[in-house]
């Protein structure tokens, strides 16, 4: 196997040269795109293990980019934002970006959160030691393990990677307080690096395609100061 093939997205030349470097030192094979137009060809035509894109691009909005590569491709994306694109961020991770780190960032952060999401996505954790069926079943709500699927009553459900992963890690373990260093763990394959707010909008994506009200969720609950838990005593 081949070294592992990152897309570094941002205008800047400085910056991805700097994070192609310290790539590049970790064995990784890097290609960059400074225009949005190149980021989504070489996302077409490339098989990507992981693409770091900056949310504001001077052609196109990287939120938009993260959009056109998500309809053909589940490539883990990393976004790159300045601490006043706060929203952008948000925006971002609800689209299907996974991750997000912010500028200015060290380069050994930034190689350490590659690492983890690239060890998540080859090695998906599943909990089969506590429950080791393929189809989990609660009122109202089916998650196939094997097919990586999900029916809300009649109809199928379109998760996100982190999405799926959460709400299987959580199900497998019902009625039980997961902690939230314990997600980012698993989930992230790494620590939470001290920000909550990935976590909070995938659980928030989450609840907006599995509850009947998002805005008092029945299955996904909140521990506050804790983490969270899936209920699945429901009528």
């Amino acid at each position: 196997m081949g070294p592992m093939n990152i897309l570094v997205v941002d205008d800047e030349v400085e910056i991805t040269e700097l994070i192609s470097l310290y790539l590049k030192r970790e064995g990784f094979h890097v290609q960059i795109a400074h225009r949005s137009e190149d980021a989504l060809q070489i996302a077409a035509e490339s098989e990507l293990d992981l693409i770091i894109l900056d949310i504001l691009l001077e052609d196109m909005n990287g939120i938009e980019v993260c959009k056109e590569i998500r309809k053909h491709s589940m490539v883990p994306i990393i976004f790159l934002s300045c601490k006043s694109e706060d929203n952008d961020v948000i925006l971002g991770l609800t689209v299907g970006g996974d991750d997000y780190i912010s500028k200015p960032f060290s380069p050994s952060q930034l190689v350490a959160r590659v690492k983890a999401q690239l060890r998540r996505n080859r090695f998906p954790y599943i909990n089969r030691e506590r429950q080791p069926q393929q189809l989990l079943s609660f009122p109202h709500l089916e998650i196939d393990l094997s097919s990586r699927s999900v029916r809300q009553q009649d109809r199928v459900v379109s998760l996100s990677t982190k999405e799926f992963d959460l709400l299987v890690y959580l199900a497998q373990t019902p009625n039980t307080v997961v902690k939230i260093d314990h997600l980012f763990q698993h989930i992230w394959g790494s620590e939470s690096f001290g920000d909550t707010r990935t976590l909070m909008v995938h659980i928030s994506n989450l609840r907006k395609k599995i509850e009947p009200d998002p805005a008092n969720p029945t299955y996904v609950i909140t521990v506050r100061g804790v983490g969270y838990k899936f209920n699945s005593e429901i009528s």
